[in-house]
């Protein structure tokens, strides 16, 4: 019989630990509390002169890329602001890459760290990405991460090119980003 006399002492005390770990485990990680937070930016990208925000990455073999060509790759480094008048209250920046990632060129993947410079924020950071679909209107990428009072953030990101200045290479996005972080 190998068994023992006393059959549920051993897993009472084995469960008994077990809640004892968890508990202390849950003790330390102190996160705050979960909340929802909802924003809206504007991201200005300027797609040439001697103040670019967006450049082509590598050596295209024409005088210039299109987003939509299957291998385009984009980085930015563009400004955000309150509202979409670029002299508006200045918030911080976009930070990140692009790549049209579909051989029909419908969508790009999207690596973006969006970095708060001023107000509450200041020192925070959303990391937004995901596969991006260039044709829509309306364009929604996922926020994985962040950092300061975006700690565990998680949620959802949609943008919207909602000016477009064909002569200057200059375009204004909207972004609203609803997620859920521990605060």
């Amino acid at each position: 019989m190998g068994s023992s006399k006393f059959p549920h002492t051993k897993l009472s005390l084995m469960l008994t630990l077990f809640l004892a770990i968890f508990a202390c485990a849950e003790s330390t990680l102190d996160h705050g509390f979960l909340q929802e937070t909802n924003i809206t930016l504007y991201v200005h990208d300027y797609f040439s002169g001697p103040n670019a925000t967006t450049i082509a990455i590598g050596n295209p073999s024409d005088d210039h890329w299109v987003s939509d060509n299957f291998g385009a790759m984009y980085c930015k480094d563009s400004p955000m602001t309150e509202t979409a008048d670029p002299e508006s209250d200045y918030v911080g920046r976009a930070q990140g890459t692009f790549v049209s990632a579909a051989l029909d060129g419908s969508s790009s993947q999207v690596v973006l760290s969006l970095v708060f410079e001023t107000n509450q924020f200041q020192g925070s950071t959303l990391q937004v990405q995901g596969a991006g679909a260039q044709f829509q209107r309306v364009r929604e990428l996922s926020v994985v991460a962040g950092t300061g009072e975006f700690r565990y953030a998680r949620g959802y990101a949609t943008s919207e090119t909602i000016y477009y200045d064909r002569e200057a290479n200059y375009s204004v996005a909207e972004w609203n980003i609803t997620m859920e972080h521990y605060n």
